[in-house]
């Protein structure tokens, strides 16, 4: 675990809600004298949650720890493309986590790990042929899928630049413990919510904390990775 934090690292708060305010924060978003313009179009992202076999992100984020780090791998999809599902080229990302600061290690995967009915051992071993050897250790000390997740997000930033701003909705999560090959069907019943999440630089603190007055939101501790975990699952069983 890192035990200090980085200069690139940022200010995270997240806000929760359920799906029916995304019209009220759009609105909110909309009319900020700020001017939040969008840097890209919306995308779906996915994600392929890995974890230790004794899941021990899943116990640093239970206990509330302060250095916490979580393991996934991400890849954009089309809607349109009836494999959107497949786990495609994208990234292997280390998320760490101190306190309110955030920061990520990024291991790209230039070819597609699920080549068409692999299993999960040829999709490590695909992923791990392109890794470095720090990449590589990584995702050998965290080799289990536990779940895929899936959500659509809006991006919003400042006129400035200065404060980032991302509308998260539409979440779908998907059981991946003890199977062998990739679950893309049976889908969990998740309870649909709406995640904002603010980022910016320490040195920005004061700004981004004037520019969130009046958000019709909560701040709330949110991990996508817990409350997925939780859907698919009641907690005692996956120990």
């Amino acid at each position: 675990m890192v035990s200090t934090v980085p200069e690139k690292a940022r200010y995270e708060i997240k806000f929760v809600a359920y799906e029916q305010e995304i019209h009220r924060l759009l609105h909110w978003v909309k009319m900020h004298p700020v001017g939040f313009i969008s840097p890209y179009p919306d995308r779906q992202i996915n994600n392929v949650y890995f974890d230790s076999h004794d899941y021990k992100a899943f116990s640093e984020n239970l206990s509330g720890s302060s250095e916490r780090r979580k393991v996934r791998y991400r890849w954009y999809s089309d809607k349109q493309d009836p494999n959107h599902m497949r786990i495609d080229k994208g990234v292997l990302e280390v998320k760490c986590k101190r306190n309110y600061f955030g920061w990520k290690q990024h291991y790209i995967i230039s070819n597609q790990p699920d080549t068409g009915n692999s299993n999960w051992r040829e999709i490590r071993d695909n992923m791990l042929e392109e890794l470095s050897d720090n990449g590589k250790r990584i995702l050998r000390n965290n080799p289990h899928p536990v779940l895929i997740n899936q959500y659509d997000r809006k991006y919003f930033v400042t006129n400035d630049n200065v404060i980032r701003l991302t509308v998260d909705r539409n979440q779908n999560v998907w059981d991946q413990r003890y199977k062998p090959q990739p679950n893309y069907n049976h889908r969990a019943n998740l309870c649909k919510t709406l995640v904002v999440e603010i980022k910016f630089d320490r040195a920005d603190q004061e700004y981004a904390s004037q520019l969130i007055q009046g958000i019709p939101l909560r701040t709330s501790r949110n991990s996508k990775y817990m409350v997925g975990v939780n859907t698919i699952s009641q907690i005692s069983h996956i120990w």
